[in-house]
């Protein structure tokens, strides 16, 4: 039976570095499944590859199926958009193993939907000054940066993933990215343990 991986942490602690090197490591082979959002579609995206991009209508039908596996809504200045995962064949436990990326609340529905047996968390964290650090260099080299916008999620991130909520999800196992090198190699070592037939 497979497993599903999730890959979570803070904003800056190296997610989607360490969520695409494990995509890249073929010794694992890992298989993802592609989000869902109301979202629009930006230029340099591609529909089915990012996301899949469908309106609210489209929501509801799927709700209404019972398809939605997890659902998140974001309050933007462009409305309400919403980022959920879809019961549409994309996972198939009997199979493969999956990882996917997202957020202490996506980890616990899609636990809470496939079983505490067959979703381990990978839970990434930095030392908070360096965090911040590299939040503020990612967002230098932006072309219209938004500092105000790092740090509501600076500060969000703070509340999301505070101790409490770690603990009320079962987060023990910390993965430190301070250096990358060793953060994939012991998350490498961890996931073959549970996926070796």
């Amino acid at each position: 039976m497979g497993k599903i991986f999730i890959v979570m942490g803070k904003s800056s602690t190296g997610k989607d570095t360490i969520y695409k090197k494990l995509m890249d490591c073929g010794e694992l082979g890992l298989k993802t499944a592609v989000m869902y959002t109301t979202r629009p579609i930006r230029k340099s995206e591609e529909n089915g590859v990012e996301y899949y991009f469908v309106n609210e209508d489209t929501l509801r039908e799927l709700q209404m199926q019972n398809k939605i596996i997890e659902h998140r809504s974001y309050q933007t200045i462009h409305g309400i958009w919403h980022y959920f995962t879809v019961n549409d064949g994309q996972i198939n436990l009997d199979e493969a193993d999956y990882l996917m990326i997202g957020t202490l609340e996506t980890f616990e529905q899609i636990r809470e939907y496939f079983g505490k047996d067959k979703v381990v968390p990978v839970y990434l964290e930095v030392e908070d000054g360096i965090r911040l650090m590299r939040a503020l260099k990612r967002e230098q080299k932006q072309e219209h940066p938004k500092y105000a916008e790092m740090c509501r999620r600076y500060l969000a991130d703070e509340e999301d993933f505070s101790e409490e909520n770690l603990r009320k999800a079962g987060i023990i196992k910390r993965y430190n990215n301070y250096d990358i090198s060793r953060c994939l190699a012991e998350v490498i070592s961890d996931i073959k343990s549970y996926t070796v037939k």
